[in-house]
């Protein structure tokens, strides 16, 4: 009697919250975790593209009303300013860099060059990891011979660090052996279909609007819903990445390191505090590194209280108002970085 009671309020939970997504639900039962795996997937087909070094890149050339990349792709940064100084300045970084949600012109790199006087390039790609952002920029450093370099990151970049497959597709990762990097999963697999990367679990409550909900809630929404996989313990990534930030300063190139914020931070206290101690640890790698550092959460907190949240971010990302506020606050940091190598900003 007490399973069945179990069952039976279970069972009215699932319906209730399938009343109140849509009539429609009472009728479909799609395995809702396969589905948000397969979107996930189609959301990047087109603009990006298999690598066998870093897993996935922007498309060369691709074009669309508000993301275009040219022909290196490098995502395009319009301006109106005139007279560009080189070399330019090498932006790499995940979709906060990238400038995912505003057009081409609105990404704060686009925004940067006319605040420091020199053309920069957006060698960002959303959904990267801190590993892959530094794979991004040794490979792109060599490519432009950059003046200086902007590395931007949020804290789940680290987080991704410790796998070999993010958003659905693979992707490289580092181990520590004997206190030096290696890197594994290389050359990078092609990407598993959708169906072939559900467990038994979600193959069999993957239908469960319950379910969902109560992941969501608990914050597992991601490890039940998008494709990763796992292959390093939770905050290793936190461990690789003083190696990784050691590892880019060899370039020799002057790098400013930039601490980023997604607007959850603001959304949910609950998660703040976790977020800007993950962020301040991979700060003081960049520092120990002996590479500039810039947090920008006072920046955004203060451009936050002033305008709104809904302001500042739309979805998951900076709006204008906060690409704005990024652009200025960097193109501050980057000065001195500048200055070190004898090149003035303008």
């Amino acid at each position: 009697m007490l399973v069945g009671s179990i069952l039976l309020g279970l069972c009215v939970l699932e319906l209730g919250l399938r009343a109140l997504s849509g009539p429609q639900w009472l009728v479909e039962a799609p395995n809702l975790a396969l589905r948000q795996r397969a979107s996930t997937r189609l959301g990047g087909e087109g603009r990006v593209i298999h690598d066998d070094r870093l897993g996935f890149v922007p498309r060369p050339g691709f074009s669309s009303p508000h993301e275009n990349y040219d022909e290196r792709g490098f995502r395009r940064t319009p301006t109106s300013a005139t007279g560009l100084a080189e070399p330019p300045i090498l932006v790499v970084g995940d979709s906060f860099a990238h400038g995912d949600e505003v057009d081409d012109g609105e990404a704060w790199p686009a925004l940067l060059q006319p605040l420091v006087g020199r053309r920069v390039v957006n060698a960002a790609m959303s959904g990267y990891g801190l590993d892959q952002t530094v794979l991004r920029a040794e490979i792109a450093a060599a490519e432009v011979r950059p003046a200086a370099i902007v590395l931007s990151f949020i804290a789940d970049d680290s987080r991704r660090s410790e796998m070999k497959r993010v958003w659905g597709v693979e992707k490289p990762y580092f181990e520590l052996v004997d206190g030096k990097l290696v890197e594994r999963n290389i050359p990078v697999p092609p990407a598993p279909e959708p169906a072939d990367t559900l467990d038994i679990w979600q193959r069999l409550l993957g239908w469960s609007v319950l379910v969902e909900t109560t992941l969501e809630r608990l914050g597992w929404w991601y490890e039940w819903m998008i494709d990763y996989a796992r292959v390093l313990q939770p905050h290793e990534g936190e461990r690789l990445a003083c190696p990784l930030f050691e590892r880019l300063s060899r370039l020799g190139v002057p790098t400013l390191v930039v601490a980023e914020h997604d607007p959850f931070v603001w959304r949910d206290p609950g998660r703040a505090a976790e977020n800007r101690r993950i962020s301040g640890a991979l700060l003081k790698c960049a520092a120990a590194a002996g590479l500039p550092t810039l947090d920008l959460f006072d920046t955004i907190d203060a451009g936050v209280r002033r305008q709104g949240l809904q302001t500042i971010f739309r979805l998951a990302h900076p709006g204008p108002a906060g690409t704005a506020l990024a652009a200025r606050r960097i193109a501050e940091g980057l000065e001195k970085a500048l200055e070190e190598r004898h090149m003035p900003p303008r």
